[in-house]
């Protein structure tokens, strides 16, 4: 009598197998071909060839606590409150000598002033615990610091260190999201898909673009669309002119003297 045959090895490995599908990567979503986001960013180059952040500040120090005074207030008005403060308190030993009373006093004009004292002079605490009283230079450092979130974070890199980093504000949020540009539900899925569908070549000074689009031309309530220079472009459906305005180079900004 014949022996059974047994399965090989192989085979038994082989019905045994699982597949495993790879999950393909989330599309980027963007209302505009390649083309027009080049478009977009090359008139908003000549617009603003050099465009710069309206906070004021001397020093990466200084711009970490700007940004992280500005959460839920206006540049200018942060603008206002330590002019006089970063006069005596422009490093992180000064400032811890001068106290958190202190500087609660010189940023009282600022919303939510107590809370945001205490966060200055703690982060200042730690950058020279953990730091010897210097701003680190990477993403995962400074959002350790107390009030220093992923956007500050980003704002202090671009500023401060020349990194090309997408700082999502309130201003990018809503640009994004109104003329469906990387529409997203949160300030960091904005941000992600900003870093994809932003040309490469533009990136650097996009964040600030884009901010002061938001600020000045497309604003929150009622969008100046024939000041708009992508106005032809825009695939807003809020949109109410479609004509765009003159590409000339803007004035250069007068840092301090922002309108919100």
């Amino acid at each position: 009598m014949p022996a059974p045959k047994l399965k090989s090895s192989a085979t038994s490995s082989q019905t045994s197998k699982v597949i495993v599908r790879r999950k393909k990567p989330a599309t980027v979503r963007s209302a505009y071909s390649e083309a027009e986001r080049e478009e977009i960013f090359r008139r908003f180059s000549v617009q603003r060839p050099e465009p710069k952040g309206e906070l004021e500040h001397t020093n990466p120090f200084t711009l970490v606590v700007a940004v992280a005074l500005s959460a839920q207030a206006t540049d200018a008005g942060v603008n206002k409150a330590t002019r006089a403060l970063f006069k005596i308190a422009d490093t992180p030993e000064k400032m811890l000598s001068l106290g958190e009373e202190k500087v609660r006093d010189y940023i009282k004009t600022i919303g939510l002033y107590r809370n945001k004292a205490k966060n200055v002079i703690a982060l200042s605490q730690m950058l020279v615990d953990n730091f010897g009283g210097v701003v680190p230079q990477t993403r995962e450092e400074l959002v350790t610091l107390p009030g220093v979130g992923r956007k500050t974070a980003n704002v202090v890199l671009s500023m401060a260190f020349g990194q090309a980093t997408m700082a999502v504000d309130t201003h990018i949020f809503r640009i994004a999201n109104r003329i469906k540009l990387a529409p997203g539900k949160t300030p960091d899925e904005v941000e992600e898909r900003l870093m994809k569908v932003v040309p490469k070549h533009y990136l650097y000074h996009a964040h600030h673009w884009l901010i002061l689009h938001g600020r000045y031309t497309c604003k929150a309530r009622k969008p100046e669309c024939e000041r708009c220079v992508i106005a032809d472009i825009c695939k807003s459906p809020e949109k109410t002119w479609d004509v765009p305005a003159p590409l000339i180079e803007l004035p250069p900004q007068v840092i301090g003297e922002a309108v919100e």
